[in-house]
């Protein structure tokens, strides 16, 4: 599978970063404001649209903006046309970049005319896609070319990198999700977390271009199901299901015994066995493991993996008991939100466990993700019941990844209880509760996205044996991005 810390593109501004405009625009806007410019006017010169230049133009003259703006495109293409310089570096690391396979687009807030006038310049073949200002409704610093840019090339704003020369440029590509190499041209910029500056692109090489990535991890929670054994060919559809998710690591439950071994051998991943029914399978390399490696049914295990060279994260799994069962006691029981609280005692201890374990094997700038089958519902989920298994993981600094990406819970209810139980299996035709009971929790991390998973369309209960889908809960799957050191 594809890392998820992988450089997907890189995505260049053209004027001032790719080739010497920034001083012939500042010339052709001269001539047609009629005086020289000065650092007072940077702001609303550089890395602006024509529109907004002119529109400033007309305020200070009285001038038509749509008369100034086609003077400024004559004045800077008769510019282009004939004084186009490529930058230090810059054809040097588009040809690197080639070489290496890996993508790039032009992302201008010039018009495609004066694009096009560059690209023929530099080469149109050394680049996958171009956005210019005529192609999204707003230019930079609004996102929208960046977002534009990454969905022609079909790639994800936090694998790629944005190379600008101007704040205006830098806020944009910010703002997507990218991380930035600035080389500032006319005005300086100043460094930032995911922000690195070069005075020049000499030098540049892919492999800091690579490193300016923050490192990426998708982690899933599953629930296996006594080990998947209710299901044919359970553990080839296990596999399956853990390839097509892309996961790196599983925190998983009900493994069954051997689940966590045999799928890791089978994926040749790394593995943490924890008692009859928890453990972790890794893409990354395991340097620690914590908990009690003979923990019953329920409980919490844990490991610490090597995501990138000096990045680790810790990954804990935890199932808590099933009974009592909130949603049944207040759907068929019509149990208030007192007694609800109150019967999840047992559960709230087996959680302040984990978090306790969580704690003692902590270390200072490691994040944590706590995943598991914890069996009742969230008090982000519910409004009027506070419940306190989720409420303890809050105050001890956990978030919930997937009310993170998905805030309301009308609009996304997220259940994972049950795919395979649309009636409750007791027979009196009633529907079962349909919850969200698992959870990707985090600290210090942030969610790229989260979603839950089930492959294909599962039969109900009892007529599972043939499903594609081996479990009776969903999974879920959350997409992180490490933070930048």
């Amino acid at each position: 599978m594809t890392p998820h810390t992988a450089l997907q593109a890189v995505l260049f501004d053209m004027d001032g970063t790719l080739v010497d405009t920034e001083r012939l625009w500042w010339e052709a806007v001269e001539q047609v404001a009629g005086r020289p410019l000065t650092e007072a006017d940077q702001p609303d010169v550089l890395g602006r649209a024509v529109e907004h230049t002119a529109a400033w133009l007309g305020t200070a003259t009285g001038r038509s903006a749509e008369d100034l703006a086609a003077d400024l495109h004559r004045e800077f293409a008769d510019r282009v046309r004939t004084g186009t310089v490529p930058r230090p570096g810059a054809l040097e690391l588009l040809d690197a970049l080639a070489a290496a396979g890996v993508p790039t687009a032009l992302v201008t807030a010039s018009p495609r005319a004066v694009a096009e006038v560059v690209l023929d310049a530099l080469g149109a073949g050394r680049f996958a896609a171009s956005v210019t200002a005529d192609d999204t409704a707003r230019t930079k610093p609004a996102p929208d070319p960046y977002l534009a840019a990454c969905r022609a090339l079909g790639v994800d704003p936090a694998g790629c990198v944005a190379v600008e020369d101007t704040e205006t440029g830098v806020a944009s590509a910010e703002a997507a999700g990218c991380a930035v190499l600035a080389v500032p041209s006319l005005a300086p910029i100043d460094a930032a977390p995911g922000r690195t500056v070069r005075e020049s692109l000499e030098g540049v090489t892919i492999e800091e271009l690579r490193y300016m990535v923050p490192p990426g991890l998708r982690v899933m929670s599953w629930n296996l199901w006594l080990g998947g054994s209710r299901v044919h060919d359970h553990r080839a559809k296990q596999l399956k299901a853990i390839l097509e998710s892309g996961a790196d690591v599983v925190g998983l439950q009900e493994t069954g015994g051997t689940a966590a071994q045999e799928l890791a051998e089978a994926l040749g991943w790394y593995h943490h066995r924890a008692g009859e029914n928890l453990g972790v399978i890794s893409r990354h390399p395991i340097t620690a493991r914590f908990g009690d490696p003979e923990v019953g049914f329920y409980g919490a295990a844990g490991v610490r993996i090597a995501v990138a060279p000096g990045r680790e994260v810790d990954v804990w799994t935890a199932h808590l008991h099933y009974t009592p069962y909130g949603p049944y006691e207040s759907v068929f029981d019509g149990l208030g939100a007192a007694e609800l609280i109150a019967h999840e005692d047992v559960r709230l201890g087996q959680m302040r466990d984990a978090l306790d374990r969580v704690a003692a094997s902590a270390r200072e700038g490691v994040p944590a993700v706590l995943v598991g089958d914890f069996n009742c519902p969230s008090h982000l989920d519910w409004p009027d019941v506070a419940w306190p298994v989720t409420k303890a993981a809050e105050e001890a600094g956990f978030a919930d990844s997937y009310r993170e990406a998905h805030p309301d819970p009308a609009a996304a209810p997220g259940a994972t209880w049950s795919p395979i139980h649309p009636v409750h299996e007791d027979g009196s035709g009633r529907p079962e509760p349909q919850d969200r009971i698992d959870y990707v929790l985090h600290r210090g991390l942030t969610v790229r996205d989260a979603r839950t998973l089930v492959v294909g369309s599962p039969r109900p209960w009892p007529d599972v044996a043939d499903n594609d889908w081996p479990s009776d809960h969903a999974a879920v799957v959350t997409t992180f991005t490490l933070p930048l050191e």
